[in-house]
């Protein structure tokens, strides 16, 4: 496993949270009770003046704010659940489920092949956390945090575990409501015992065992004392041992401990020891995805203060890395818009006259590596849905081969134990296709397959159809388009679409199975995905040409791909809803507000709909990189072009909309989706439906009990067909 995967855990879990829909009047809150919220606001930015009339929803402490909060999820609320075929949708989502006797997941395997993961059977709403030696040996639930939390009136879930590298001891994250607030909780795995302390603070903590597995590395943030204070700045990298209480924890890493580093008070500080090659590394993260490391041997932890020494900058266009004793791997897209992997020493690296190992493919991007004992193994990944994996042997001039895997997969997730052990695991998905896991043996040069999940099967998806496409967009440019329905479906204008896209962070959508989502198909309607420029679907130009001053091509590539649909009789007028979650709310967002005729319903989740004010939330100054800062003059205009809630007119046509947020969202603070429903409301003259449904048990969709996420995918579905018009999901 690559070094960045356990340095970042930066959430890329497709979000998908939904709400419904009401009459107008349904909606939205009464004149003479909230018309004190609306402001003649008015901002200037280098010339250019912005109006804000919803400014008074950044304070959401304002009793008047969360009574308007309070109002319109009861309303939604009521509305969605009335929908017929709702109901439907989520009964037969529970029976989906009671189909496999369990899932298992966030799969962690030590160096001695201890196992630990969490497990969800039917009956369970979220994880409990278990261990096993081997893939065949017998479990033992180690921690249930629901019931070890039961008093506490919240709803606990684990959101990650760290096994020590021997397997004995291992280091629980729980967080409450959706907070992602973490709770460090240690524990001793022979005993099944916690540990006296509980470590808060620690939503960015991944720790990273010590070499005696006496104690480990973690971030933890600092404590808040007074107002207005940023929770996410200048926090710390700590060195814990365990049995001792927190609070004398030493520094390791930080803004104050090491001033020469010049790291900014919104990067994350976070320090692993890689045991296999004695170093540690330290990684200054923000969601910049062109690394900052440090390093230095694992002796320096002895000393007072550790003399790190730099691995590489963000200018040597680092996007990943794996270790040996003596070498180092390097992912990047430098010279190559694919990615390539290059190899250099660990002790002395010279970056400029790196030795490549996997050249640049011009017709696939090159999507993950994982180093062996006998091999390194790569994937490829064509347009983001055909994927394919390759083994090249370390023998100098050895050529890499494709191997041939169980079944056609658009998805590939490569996992292993590093140089020093052969074991390599791949687990496969594609759209109609649930996910397996498999264990690749060199030696003989087969899979097998190792899923812990319990199967389960779904004759409702035997006869899908699956096209990958290719939609010029509005500047020529061919942007991918995954489009799903059943066979024998008619392309005469009349289905439904439901459009799923996310477009930043040169992150993928690629091919997952659903059996939940696809229920749309079900109801006659086409699932599309639409790979717009800001993922990485073809590479890391395809990233840059999607955000900051050219993130138009985004919402413009998902116009494209709707018209195409329309246009080729998938779907027709009034038919097309579409659908993004985090930051692909600024990609509904602003396709709604510039084609409002083209689309009949739009549902943002979670959504950053308010970009240009989003440097005053906690989240904010670490998502510069990717979406720019009203500090530079042209970034400041993109991020007005970019905006949402500043492009809404008024007296305009506008699409019904669904429109969700947590209300312990870390991420995406809850006032952005707020603002642009309130005016959105206000705004539109179609006589549609505006919903805003703000979730008090929720954050940003992680850490979701399994009803929630049934009742938010049925709010999805249930509002898109009723808004495209299906008879089952009129509400009367």
């Amino acid at each position: 496993m690559t070094l960045r995967c356990s340095l970042i855990r930066l959430a890329t879990v497709l979000l998908l949270i939904a709400a419904s829909h009401t009459s107008l009047e349904a909606a939205a809150p009464k004149e003479d009770a909230f018309s004190s919220l609306e402001q003649n606001l008015v901002e200037e930015y280098y010339g250019i003046k912005v109006a804000d009339p919803f400014r008074s929803f950044e304070n959401t402490g304002d009793p008047l704010v969360q009574k308007w909060f309070r109002v319109q999820s009861e309303t939604s609320r009521k509305t969605l659940q009335s929908i017929p075929g709702r109901s439907t949708l989520v009964e037969k989502m529970h029976e989906f489920d009671s189909r496999r006797s369990s899932k298992v997941y966030n799969l962690s395997i030590t160096d001695n092949d201890r196992y630990f993961y969490l497990k969800e059977r039917p009956e369970d709403e979220t994880g409990r956390l278990y261990c096993r030696d081997r893939f065949e040996g017998k479990e033992r639930l180690l921690f249930d945090a629901r019931k070890y939390f039961a008093k506490s009136g919240k709803e606990y879930v684990i959101s990650a575990l760290y096994p020590s590298n021997d397997g004995s001891k291992v280091a629980i994250a729980v967080s409450a409501n959706g907070s992602e607030n973490s709770i460090l909780l240690i524990m001793d795995v022979a005993a099944k015992k916690l540990y006296p302390e509980k470590i808060d603070r620690c939503r960015f903590a991944s720790p990273s065992w010590l070499p005696d597995n006496s104690g480990f590395l973690y971030n933890r943030l600092r404590p808040v004392t007074q107002s207005g204070q940023n929770p996410q700045s200048d926090s710390k990298t700590m060195l814990h041992r365990i049995g001792s209480n927190p609070s004398i924890d030493r520094e390791i890493l930080s803004r104050t401990l090491n001033p020469e580093l010049q790291i900014r008070s919104e990067e994350i500080p976070a320090v692993e020891y890689e045991h296999k090659s004695g170093y540690l590394f330290a990684n200054v993260s923000s969601v910049e995805r062109r690394l900052t490391i440090y390093y230095a041997p694992v002796s320096e932890l002895s000393k007072k203060k550790i003399s790190w020494k730099s691995l590489f900058q963000p200018s040597d266009e680092i996007h990943d890395f794996a270790v040996t004793k003596n070498d180092l791997y390097l992912y990047t897209p430098k010279n190559a818009p694919r990615f390539t992997v290059l190899k250099t020493s660990l002790s002395n690296p010279d970056i400029q006259h790196a030795e490549t190992v996997v050249p640049e493919d011009p017709t696939a991007m090159l999507t993950s590596f994982a180093l062996c004992s006998d091999a390194i193994y790569f994937t490829h990944s064509r347009n983001g849905v055909e994927a394919g994996l390759f083994r090249k042997e370390y023998t100098p001039g050895a050529a890499p081969g494709e191997l041939e895997l169980p079944f056609k997969t658009g998805t590939i997730h490569l996992s292993s134990k590093g140089f020093r052990f052969p074991d390599l695991w791949v687990i496969i998905a594609g759209w109609s296709h649930n996910s397996s896991r498999y264990r690749f043996d060199s030696v003989k040069h087969e899979f097998r397959k190792e899923t812990l999940s319990s199967p389960a099967e779904y004759p409702e998806y035997r006869d899908l159809v699956v096209e990958e496409l290719m939609v010029p967009s509005h500047d020529g440019v061919r942007v991918p388009l995954s489009v799903i329905y059943r066979k024998g479906m008619a392309r005469d204008g009349k289905n439904p679409a439901l459009i799923y896209g996310y477009g930043a962070y040169g992150r993928s959508i690629t091919p997952f199975f659903s059996p939940d989502m696809l229920l749309w198909t079900t109801k006659g309607g086409v699932l599309a995905f639409a790979h717009v420029r800001g993922g990485g679907e073809l590479g890391n130009q395809w990233h840059t040409d999607g955000m900051k001053t050219t993130k138009q091509n985004s919402w413009k590539d998902l116009i494209s791909c709707a018209e195409y649909l329309k246009a080729e009789g998938y779907t027709g007028a009034g038919k097309i809803a579409i659908n993004g979650a985090s930051a692909g709310g600024i990609l509904v967002g602003k396709a709604m507000t510039e084609r409002p005729d083209l689309f009949t319903a739009v549902i943002a989740q979670v959504g950053a709909l308010n970009p240009l004010r989003g440097e005053e939330t906690p989240n904010g100054p670490v998502n510069v990189p990717e979406f720019g800062t009203i500090k530079n003059p042209e970034e400041c205009m993109a991020l007005i072009e970019m905006d949402p809630y500043l492009s809404i007119k008024k007296r305009v046509a506008y699409p019904a909309a669904l429109v969700t947020t947590g209300l312990n969202d870390p991420r995406v603070a809850a006032w952005q989706p707020g603002k642009f429903a309130a005016r959105l409301q206000k705004a539109t003259r179609s006589g549609k439906p505006v919903l805003f449904f703000a979730d008090d048990k929720a954050g940003h969709g992680m850490g979701n009990t399994k009803t929630r996420e049934f009742e938010t995918m049925a709010d999805v579905l249930s509002f898109a067909l009723w808004q495209t018009g299906h008879p089952e999901f009129q509400v009367k």
